[in-house]
């Protein structure tokens, strides 16, 4: 059952991220997204920046030895993400590069969204 909880745990931390960096495809179709998406995607951000622990890293670990598996070391990103994008392990300058790139990704998502909204809006 821990073991489940843990699994359970990871898979909303890889919704999360993705959410971060392309949730502003979603406030396209469903604007009021937007007061979630923001402040989620800046604590992604400065998570990546500040070199922060997101609390889902830690209870996602507990879990795991709770459940008698080994947890792994480090963060998530580095974990899970990285050995798909990455060979290496997780270096601060990539940590800033991945958080500069969901940035990126989200002002030019966000700068679409609000230019297609004022093409939408009537003349007056």
């Amino acid at each position: 059952m821990l073991r489940a909880a843990a699994d359970l745990v990871a898979v909303v931390h890889a919704a999360f991220v993705v959410f971060v960096v392309l949730g502003a495809l979603l406030v396209l179709r469903w604007r009021q997204l937007i007061w979630v998406h923001v402040p989620a995607a800046l604590w992604g951000v400065l998570t990546e920046i500040r070199g922060w622990t997101c609390p889902l890293t830690p209870l996602e670990q507990y879990l795991r030895q709770r459940s008698g598996s080994s947890a792994y070391q480090g963060e998530f990103i580095e974990h899970y993400l990285l050995p798909l994008l990455y060979p290496a392990n997780l270096t601060r300058s990539r940590q800033i590069w991945l958080a500069s790139l969901a940035i990126l990704v989200n002002v030019v998502l966000y700068w679409y969204a609000f230019r297609v909204a004022r093409s939408r809006e009537p003349i007056r």
